[in-house]
């Protein structure tokens, strides 16, 4: 069973979207659509979610 705890590819986003993201197939910031809104639909992933992760793939 994968760790679901609150990072996700090393950005701490909560371990409801770490579930979420996980669920849906992804296991690393590399799998993650290029349209980081897209992931909104998915139950346990909110705008803070995408926006850290947006923050962590620009840096």
């Amino acid at each position: 069973m994968d760790d679901r705890g609150a990072e996700f590819g090393g950005v701490r986003i909560g371990r409801a979207a770490t579930g979420a993201l996980m669920d849906a197939g992804h296991r690393s910031l590399a799998d993650l659509p290029d349209d980081l809104d897209t992931l909104l639909a998915l139950h346990g992933v909110g705008p803070k979610a995408v926006r850290l992760i947006a923050a962590a793939r620009s840096a």
